[in-house]
């Protein structure tokens, strides 16, 4: 059988070992240590726009405590994208709160704004103001965060912005992960560089940032013995871990770069095939990573979404479906949805495909000469 291709997989610099040997040299193996601050501080100096960063086990721990720092409680609603995965949705539920979904719009696939408003409203008129707004780069690209935080100014609601795709990409010049009140960063397997498992928080405030390191380290409070005022939590990434991201860090931009060729490679292939639709950057003022490079299948062409995954199966190659949509999860089966079914349009139809940046020619070459073979089909 063929070698297999992944989806997206993890991609080594050549400096992590380095940052890493230096803990094992120290002997800095606990949590903590100078790989997490120097960590930190080079997400700092990539993000720009004077941020704090607190580095922690995950993305999803990030959204935790930016939701426990805005002061999400039980009862409390809050507006989440429903396109994106579980992750962005599931912390609201630790709080006790309740999602509020909200549809994506069809240039950015991200959040509509205007149905974020239609939400807003409706809550407001049943009495209940949302404590929060959740907002995702799908897949590197930005979305429309002008309206949406026009909108989250107007009625005085805080924007968590899940940039867990989308490091690296910006809008307007401004990068991505510094436009919410607070912001997070994933560093996941999969992502465009890793930490093995490891995720961000940021934020302008650095109080918060100081807040959500003391809650991640089990909120120990300042005394010679084990005190607790406040529920903590194990949250914070490992001096190990850290390492790994310094190393990786350094090549980033290289990152991004391969993923944005990988982009173009498909969309060059495949620009006279009316089956299937990259999405495009809608204006200059969008800067997509190209994390994941995803198409639509047009299913009036004569072949769907599901044969060209299961044709890429055959032959050892990771495709996956775009993320289905939180409020067609079962367990989010009960949660208010707010839209017109894009997002369900786009999750009937679209694929991710291989988009590691450490994909070769040949790599690329085999995955599309295998989609092309089940095009030329519906032509014959």
């Amino acid at each position: 059988m063929n070698n297999k291709i992944w989806l997206s997989s993890p991609h080594m610099g050549g400096t992590e070992e380095k940052y890493v040997k230096e803990a094992f040299d120290t002997n800095w193996i606990a949590p903590l240590g100078p790989n997490v601050d120097g960590f930190e501080k080079d997400m700092e100096s990539f993000l720009r726009n004077d941020v704090h960063v607190a580095a922690l086990s995950s993305g999803t721990a990030a959204l935790h405590l930016a939701l426990i720092i805005l002061g999400v409680k039980a009862g409390d609603e809050v507006i989440c994208q429903s396109m994106t995965f579980s992750a962005s949705a599931n912390p609201i539920s630790y709080q006790g709160a309740t999602p509020v979904f909200v549809d994506s719009e069809d240039r950015t696939w991200n959040m509509s704004p205007e149905y974020l408003e239609k939400a807003i409203q409706d809550r407001i008129s049943k009495g209940k103001m949302p404590k929060a707004i959740i907002v995702v780069h799908l897949y590197g690209m930005p979305a429309e965060m002008d309206r949406i935080m026009e909108i989250a100014d107007k009625y005085e609601i805080p924007v968590v912005e899940d940039a867990a795709e989308a490091l690296g990409s910006s809008y307007k010049g401004r990068k991505l992960g510094t436009f919410g009140a607070m912001s997070i960063l994933s560093f996941n397997g999969n992502k465009i560089i890793t930490t093995s498992g490891g995720g961000a928080l940021v934020s302008t405030n650095e109080e918060w940032i100081k807040k959500a390191r003391f809650l991640a380290t089990q909120a120990r409070d300042n005394a010679p013995h084990y005190q607790h005022s406040h529920i903590g939590y194990n949250y914070r990434m490992s001096n190990i871990c850290a390492g790994i991201g310094r190393g990786q860090m350094e090549v980033l931009q290289d990152r991004v770069s391969q993923r944005r060729q990988n982009y173009s490679y498909y969309a060059e292939t495949f620009a006279e095939k009316a089956a299937i639709t990259l999405p495009e950057e809608p204006t200059s003022d969008f800067y997509s990573n190209r994390w994941l490079t995803t198409i639509l299948v047009d299913p009036a062409s004569g072949t769907d979404r599901e044969e060209l995954r299961l044709a890429l199966e055959k032959e050892n190659i990771e495709s996956r479906p775009l993320w289905k949509p939180m409020h067609l999860q079962p367990v989010f089966a009960d949660a208010l949805f707010y839209g017109d079914g894009t997002c369900e349009n786009l999750f009937n139809n679209g694929l991710c495909l291989p988009s590691g940046s450490n994909l070769t020619s040949e790599d690329l070459a085999r995955v599309t000469t295998i989609m092309k073979r089940c095009l030329e089909k519906v032509t014959a």
